[in-house]
């Protein structure tokens, strides 16, 4: 695929997902995820043929203009968007499929300080919200949405939506019928049930608490009457 045509395909990306988003001039000129997107081409262009520090430097451009770091080493595929994107950090391992979206504060990170495949793999279409960490050697299938936020550490299957800290599956998507199949959430019932006991008890101390007023109103009109009918 030429280079305009993918060019071309990041801008008709960007019109398809942010309703924001007029025309392609405007995308050109005011999109930072856009701006990324191109001066990261040009430093893996530099990575690719061993010029290390020139693709450094066209990184540490990328990101003083735009908030968003990409490491030349990383690989991305066709039709990538990164909406509004300030903070994104994208480690020098890391493989992005075709068709992802990513959301401001996104970091595919990693842990490990070998040389080595370090940082997520994510498959094709996959969809990561505002915050979300991916930390490590992992692998993200296609069709996966991860909710904002979410710290996620291990592998993640095709179809599945991801929430929480650590990240856990919550949801597996059919993507023939966009029919959603929600899973059990075992820490989210133990929530509901924590706080209905405690509206329960406060219900409960609050008819204590009245009951024991009354008591206390009864007494004192006791006392009141005993003393006013002493001699």
């Amino acid at each position: 695929m030429s280079l305009l045509r993918s060019i071309r395909r990041d801008i008709e990306a960007t019109l398809e997902r942010d309703p924001a988003a007029t025309s392609g001039l405007e995308v050109i000129l005011t999109y930072p995820g856009f701006h990324a997107r191109q001066f990261h081409r040009l430093a893996h262009f530099l990575y690719q043929k061993r010029l290390r520090v020139p693709a450094r430097v066209v990184s540490h451009l990328s990101r003083a203009c735009t908030g968003i770091e990409i490491h030349p080493g990383a690989k991305i595929g066709e039709r990538f968007f990164i909406d509004h994107g300030m903070g994104v950090v994208i480690g020098e391992t890391a493989v992005i499929g075709d068709n992802c979206h990513l959301f401001q504060g996104v970091t595919l990170g990693g842990t490990s300080t070998r040389r080595t495949k370090r940082h997520p793999t994510l498959g094709k279409r996959v969809v990561v919200g505002a915050g979300a960490k991916l930390i490590g050697d992992i692998t993200v299938g296609n069709n996966v949405r991860i909710g904002a936020g979410s710290v996620v550490v291990t592998n993640v299957p095709e179809n599945a939506t991801v929430v929480g800290v650590p990240g856990h599956v919550v949801a597996y998507q059919d993507p023939g019928d966009d029919t959603v199949l929600k899973l059990p959430d075992p820490e989210w019932d133990i929530i509901q049930r924590l706080e209905e006991r405690v509206k329960k008890l406060e219900k409960r101390i609050a008819e204590l608490e009245k009951k024991g007023k009354g008591k206390a109103r009864k007494r004192a009109t006791t006392r009141s009457l005993a003393e006013e009918e002493a001699p």
